[in-house]
């Protein structure tokens, strides 16, 4: 049984993630102890634990310690299937990092996989659903990953509420990615405000354009305003393109909140996306440890990051443990790197 330590690098929910998810995929039983140990509260809290049970519902699993505040738990999984799966996470937790658990081996379940997830669309310290569509699903498309993606109803903090349908297609393999230089020719985005005045989604757009305009990028934001949500939020997402080219995408994003002018919220999440683009990196940070686990399973890949982080050596950390690949980091943390697997 392969031993994790919970508390590796950055210590939080990411490595309880992968872990599972990987296990599922290799079918390689693993215990994990000190659960989220560099956190505030540590133990599995509960986008945790509707992870781990959705992977466990994939797989036929056996596990041990599946309960909320649980610093261990054992995880043997059994024969992947595909189907469908349900999860509600009952609290504003991320629907992007339990999906992001789940689709790394759904997609090579021996048939399809549909799921809906109720829970948080846009909350701190997670990717947002709109990041998670058109940045990672753009990169992993590369890779021959195929994801239906339909958000049916914006979550905030603290309501939650949020709901997204996934259609996830088998595939039979993954292609190996060697992403390094990045091309841009115009930024998009969109900006979002549910149960709070249009003006807001309009003004957080108008400070981001404002400022990529005067670094020289031609901008395109979509303005989004509903009121079916349960509670009120804002936020903004961007995302680098190049017109007519399959070419990599980087993104960034920032939340609204009480007291916070969206003016601000604009201009954070454009200065965070120019920072990105001046390291001319074809990932950025959140990309660089989100990709870890495909780049295990395909090997052979080499990639530019704008930003190495723990969350990317924490990923790396699992992956070997998994896969048995070897991982060559090329660069030093909080820095540009090129991350290379044999």
């Amino acid at each position: 049984m392969i031993e994790i330590n919970g508390s590796f690098k950055e210590g939080g929910g990411a490595l309880l993630r992968v872990s599972t998810a990987l296990s599922t995929f290799t079918g390689k039983a693993f215990c994990i102890k000190n659960i989220r140990a560099g956190r505030p509260k540590p133990g599995l809290m509960m986008q945790h634990l509707k992870a781990a049970l959705a992977l466990g519902k994939l797989s036929n699993a056996q596990y041990t310690g599946l309960k909320i505040g649980s610093t261990q738990m054992t995880f043997n999984p059994d024969q992947l299937k595909g189907g469908k799966l349900d999860v509600d996470i009952e609290t504003a937790g991320s629907i992007s990092l339990v999906l992001q658990a789940i689709m790394i081996p759904a997609i090579f379940a021996p048939e399809g996989v549909e799921i809906k997830i109720r829970g948080g669309t846009d909350v701190r310290w997670a990717p947002s659903v709109d990041y998670l569509r058109n940045v990672t699903l753009h990169i992993l498309q590369s890779m021959g990953v195929r994801v239906e993606l339909e958000l049916l109803r914006r979550g905030h903090y603290p309501r939650g509420g949020g709901l997204v349908h996934a259609t996830i297609e088998p595939v039979g393999r993954l292609k190996p990615l060697n992403l390094h230089d990045l091309e841009v020719d115009i930024i998009k985005g969109l900006s979002h405000s549910s149960r709070l005045p249009r003006h807001v989604a309009t003004r957080q757009a108008e400070s981001a354009e404002k400022t990529l305009l005067s670094a020289g990028y031609e901008v395109e934001v979509e303005i989004e305003s509903s009121d079916d949500a349960l509670g009120p939020g804002s936020g903004l997402v961007l995302w680098s393109e190049c017109k007519g080219k399959n070419t990599p995408r980087v993104g960034a994003s920032s939340l609204g909140k009480p007291g916070k002018r969206a003016e601000i919220v604009g201009c954070e999440a454009a200065k965070e996306l120019l920072l990105c683009l001046s390291r001319e990196a074809a990932l950025d940070k959140y990309m660089g440890d989100q990709i870890i686990p495909y780049l295990a399973i395909s090997g052979s890949s080499s990639v530019k990051i704008a930003e190495l982080t723990n969350h990317t050596l924490t990923n790396i950390y699992a992956a070997e443990k998994f896969t048995g690949r070897n991982f060559i980091i090329n660069g030093s943390l909080g820095e540009v790197a090129v991350i290379e697997v044999e």
